[in-house]
């Protein structure tokens, strides 16, 4: 496996780390992905010092993203590779006369990713570690109580039940650090890939590997309870003066109890948050409509099987009756693989009335679509002579009464988590906080992942920060409130910049998921940004941009002409709607488009998808089979103009 391929593999916080080394300028991550194989070949460190080194690897680097460009410029996803390959290796010839530089640059980069790798490489060992050390004492423990009760009268009563003791106190010690590396650390990182998830982040949610590290410990706890519960039977029997167990075991008891209810109360966990069969996405509920959420007991044990019911309800901040099955036992035919859950797929929310309307109080001035509650799922753990009262929490719903609340619902959704951790903070949109732009472009990189299989890339993301930000050296530090998001209008519009993104986003789910997902779309380009790119290309080049003037999303192509002098221009049609879309697919319209020039004779000017890739190459696997009178496209013809504006 390459070093290359171990980063990728990292968890979240150091494939961040390695994400942020590639945020910058000298050493495109594209490069290094697909010529990883060949870089981690070479010695980079001696052609830092070795000019004639660095000038044969500079030559060979130059080759190989040749090559890498002929291969994108084969396939029909790739030209937006294509493009920024070409891109890379102009950048690139500014090294001719000092290629030693660049050889620096490339070994600076994969030192900093060894220095990842090992970072991540000795905080696995360490946690590893904990754990291991931890249920190795479990088991010398059991195997000491064994040999324990065999010598117990044979040897020095004393000093035997004083070395248990003080072995039962070490192994809580190190259960202790396995309680915290599981409900601190693991769980909470869980939590937080999973509320990220809700809104469309591509983070593993499973939780086989924390239900395998909880079952193990509380087992061990369980079978260390035993042992205490042993000693007092022993001293029922028989105790002598200065007996140390009336003493100490009290104390070790006490901590047992108290390691056993923080991690079985911390194992009740939602596994799968509120969400409607057909909404836009969990956390938005809807009055009267049936909605699933499911729950899960992460200490696996069958003697548990169907005995536990948990019961659902929901939080005071707004009155609502829960309707449909409000108890469920857990079991383990629920789940894939026989984990305890309780899976509610049948409940519904029933708005109660208070006084004359159907609103709760509030402290300010909330929308609906503002206000947050949470889900709450109530059980009792009775097991071994332990009695446990558990209970857990969805994260915030957004709770609506009519379909045409649920883009402002969504919203919220998007923002809540986006942004806070604290599930608890129902009143967060009181004093909402900004979003950064780092924040906010990897949110919206998500929902078009969701929507069309496909995030925004560096281009589009500028192109969007440009739009709220204007041109800036850097956007980092730049900031969007929730009202500029969700509430105030864009200039010269009459909708926000969240409805607008969110016509987009219906646009690609319902009839351009294909499309955007192969890279055809180049999406967000700016008017000026569009002419400046296509007044460089051949004739009859023509690229897909999404319109800014069309509140529920719209899609329009612009292309080059030459005049008979030379002179480029650029034309651009009305943007085609869901209206348009859905009577006949973009794909068709580009292959049938006509525009009429002198003579009236119609034809097709577009010929080439940009940067070079022709047109029946870039659409054909996408065009309707039919032809002639068959054609929808010419049947569309008859009754529908074709929109051509002018420059």
């Amino acid at each position: 496996m390459t070093q290359w391929e171990r980063l990728q593999q990292l968890d979240t916080v150091y494939s961040q780390r390695a994400f942020d080394l590639y945020n910058r300028d000298e050493f495109p991550m594209e490069v290094r992905h697909y010529l990883a194989h060949w870089i981690e070949g070479q010695d980079w460190e001696r052609a830092s010092r070795d000019s004639s080194q660095a000038a044969f690897l500079f030559q060979v680097l130059l080759e190989n993203l040749d090559n890498q460009f002929s291969r994108f410029a084969q396939e029909r996803d790739s030209f937006l590779l294509q493009r920024n390959f070409r891109r890379y290796k102009q950048n690139f010839q500014k090294y001719q006369e000092e290629p030693y530089t660049l050889a620096n640059i490339i070994h600076w980069f994969l030192v900093k990713e060894r220095e990842i790798l090992n970072d991540a490489e000795l905080a696995q060992q360490v946690r590893l570690q904990k754990m291991l050390n931890a249920l190795d004492k479990c088991r010398k423990v059991g195997k000491f109580c064994v040999h324990f009760y065999s010598i117990l009268f044979y040897s020095n009563l004393l000093r035997l039940i004083i070395n248990f003791l003080s072995d039962i106190s070490t192994m809580l010690d190190a259960a202790d650090v396995l309680r915290s590396v599981l409900i601190d650390e693991e769980l909470v990182d869980w939590k937080w890939r999973q509320q990220k998830s809700c809104i469309g982040a591509p983070d593993d949610t499973s939780l086989e590997h924390l239900e395998k590290w909880f079952t193990q410990i509380i087992e061990c706890m369980f079978q260390l309870q035993k042992f205490l519960q042993k000693l007092d039977e022993l001293v029922g029997k028989m105790t002598y003066e200065n007996d140390p167990i009336p003493v100490r075991k009290p104390p070790l008891k006490s901590r047992v109890d108290t390691l056993l209810t923080n991690l079985i109360k911390s194992s009740f966990v939602v596994e799968t948050q509120p969400s409607m069969p057909q909404g836009r996405g969990s956390l938005v509920l809807r009055t009267n409509v049936q909605f699933s959420v499911k729950v899960r007991l992460l200490y696996k044990v069958s003697e548990l099987n169907h005995v536990m019911k948990v019961t659902v309800s929901v939080n005071k901040f707004r009155k609502f009756n829960v309707l449909g099955t409000l108890s469920k036992a857990l079991n383990m035919a629920e789940s894939m693989n026989g984990g305890m859950v309780a899976d509610f797929r049948h409940l519904t929310l029933k708005d109660q009335k208070v006084g004359g309307g159907g609103k709760g109080i509030n402290d300010l001035s909330l929308s609906v679509t503002e206000e947050l509650h949470r889900i709450i799922f109530q059980t009792q753990f009775d097991y071994q002579g332990l009695s446990v009262p558990l209970e857990t929490f969805s994260l915030p719903v957004v709770v609506i009464s009519n379909s045409s609340q649920q883009q402002s619902a969504w919203a919220s959704v998007l923002w809540f988590n986006m942004l806070c951790s604290d599930p608890e903070n129902v009143k967060f949109f009181e004093t909402s906080p900004a979003a950064t732009w780092p924040q906010f472009g990897e949110m919206l990189s998500w929902q078009f992942l969701s929507c069309g299989k496909r995030g925004l890339d560096n281009d589009q993301l500028e192109t969007l920060a440009i739009k709220l930000f204007g041109k800036q050296q850097s956007y980092d530090n730049c900031k969007i409130s929730w009202t500029k998001f969700s509430k105030e209008n864009l200039p010269d519009t009459n909708f926000s910049l969240w409805v607008w993104l969110d016509g987009i986003l219906t646009l690609v789910k319902l009839y351009l998921s294909d499309l955007w997902s192969d890279g055809s779309i180049m999406g967000f380009v700016s008017k000026g940004k569009e002419r400046l790119l296509l007044k460089k290309k051949q004739n009859g080049t023509f690229l897909l941009r999404f319109s800014e003037s069309i509140k529920d999303g719209g899609i329009t192509f612009s292309w080059v002409q030459y005049a008979n002098d030379g002179t480029p221009s650029v034309q651009t049609v009305k943007p085609f709607t869901s209206t348009d879309l859905k009577q006949i697919a973009l794909p068709d319209i580009l292959c049938n488009f006509r525009m009429m020039i002198a003579e009236n004779i119609p034809v097709n000017p577009l010929c080439y998808l940009y940067p070079n890739t022709p047109k029946d190459q870039a659409f054909g696997k996408y065009y309707s089979e039919k032809t002639g009178e068959e054609n929808p496209y010419l049947k569309y013809l008859k009754t529908k103009l074709v929109f051509v504006s002018k420059e």
